[in-house]
């Protein structure tokens, strides 16, 4: 096998990591995405995290404003929104089913930021149940649920139109808008998620969300984040797992660190297994027909397939697309490549 294609993976130890070798799935994605090659976008790349001495992206967010809205059942729906206020067709971005407004952080300090693009306003929204939003009867924790969440917010907003970043579940949300109120969708970005969702993927995730909500330390949870996760990360170092954890957990004043959504979540996908079907969301993409749409891939993913992206790209004429070597489900977008990537295709 090509040496560039399957690397030995790092040797057991430290944040949980994997012995032996990993191979890279070899399909024409990720060969492209090794050279830097991808649909329509510069090339470049440079990792980076906010936490290293050697970020990719030095440069500071202007003020973060939290935005709080009420749901029609009352639930509070918050919101973190960066940039000028004045930019009509403002970025959403959705975190997935377990996360919280930090994953988006990043992307969100670079869009909003002058630099080779204008700045943009970002808003980042908390589903509820997860981050700051607030916890509700778990029977409201569904997508159908969170499309209606969002719409309220988009109207409180006076948001008519706006551009979405939206990763795993966050991507179904958007679709599912496409399919409700397609006039809201300026373009769309999907963070490794498509119309078809891989069951083994979605019951690795099914069998590990909220197993374990407390833990001693964020280097505790690192090391089992890396444990859990670390066939979809390799390659990551442990520092990096120790930003992820940060990323998905706040000081419990209790004592340790917690995961920062309602542990009722996990029951509502709990039990879930490869042989149960998966929900098909081929209407909600392709009611995303006529919209400008990139989708991002992590490498190792195991809930998008490199087979459903051609088959998207087959579905929509100039699907953009991006590969994210060295990482699955779901890509960080913590790295240059994929920063100036997304900033590219939503300028």
């Amino acid at each position: 096998m090509d040496p560039a294609i399957r690397r030995p993976a790092r040797s057991a130890g430290g944040c949980g990591r994997l012995g032996g070798g990993h191979p890279v799935p070899r399909d024409a994605q990720l060969c492209a995405a090794r050279n830097g090659e991808r649909a329509g976008v510069p090339r470049g790349a440079r990792d980076g995290t906010a936490r290293d001495r050697h970020r990719s992206i030095p440069r500071e967010a202007k003020l973060i404003r939290d935005l709080t809205t009420a749901a029609r059942d009352g639930t509070l729906i918050h919101a973190e929104t960066y940039g000028p206020s004045d930019d009509p067709v403002p970025v959403i971005c959705l975190p997935g089913l377990n996360r919280n407004a930090r994953d988006f952080h990043v992307l969100a300090k670079s869009l909003s930021t002058p630099d080779e693009w204008r700045a943009r306003r970002v808003i980042v929204v908390e589903s509820r149940g997860r981050g700051r939003s607030g916890w509700a009867d778990k029977a409201t924790y569904n997508v159908i649920q969170e499309l209606d969440d969002l719409l309220v917010c988009l109207d409180s907003w006076k948001v008519g139109s706006a551009q979405f970043v939206g990763t795993s579940r966050g991507g179904l949300v958007t679709m599912l808008l496409a399919m409700k109120a397609p006039e809201r969708i300026d373009r769309v970005v999907l963070n490794d998620i498509g119309p078809t969702i891989e069951r083994n993927g979605l019951a690795r995730i099914a069998s590990g969300i909220g197993v374990k909500m407390h833990h001693e330390s964020f280097e505790a949870l690192a090391d089992h984040l890396s444990e859990a996760q670390g066939t979809q990360f390799p390659r990551m170092p442990c520092g990096k797992w120790i930003r992820y954890a940060e990323q998905l957990a706040t000081i419990d004043p209790e004592g340790g660190v917690v995961l920062d959504f309602d542990p009722a979540l996990a029951e509502t996908v709990r039990g879930y297994s490869p042989d149960d079907p998966a929900p098909d969301f081929w209407p909600g993409f392709q009611a995303l027909d006529g919209k400008p749409v990139m989708v991002v891939r992590g490498a190792y993913s195991d809930l998008l397939s490199a087979a459903t992206v051609e088959a998207m790209r087959r579905r929509h004429r100039d699907l953009a697309t991006l590969v994210v070597p060295d990482e699955g489900h779901a890509p960080l977008l913590w790295d240059r490549l994929s920063i100036e990537t997304i900033s590219t295709f939503l300028s």
